[in-house]
């Protein structure tokens, strides 16, 4: 990763979708530290995420495939800024 902002500000979304998918496999109690964790990935990342959650219906018996989709976006973008 060179010292571009923009790489940094990128790899560090990568990793709050990361985080983001990770925490939701997990029951998380309301009560517990990692809901507020969760609470600001989710505030972070619903922004791109829900929109395209709307266009692309899940596939199988609900899986949603938009932090996929996010993910490949985000690597082509970043290997066209020069990440």
């Amino acid at each position: 990763m060179s010292g571009n902002p923009v790489c940094f500000i990128l790899n560090a979304y990568l990793i709050a979708i990361f985080g983001r998918i990770l925490l939701s496999w997990f029951p998380i109690s309301p009560d517990s530290p990692l809901a507020s964790v969760f609470s600001v990935l989710y505030s972070i990342t619903e922004p791109v995420l829900g929109p395209l959650r709307r266009v692309i219906p899940p596939i199988g018996g609900g899986l949603d495939i938009s932090p996929i989709v996010v993910i490949f976006g985000m690597q082509i973008l970043m290997r066209t800024v020069g990440c």
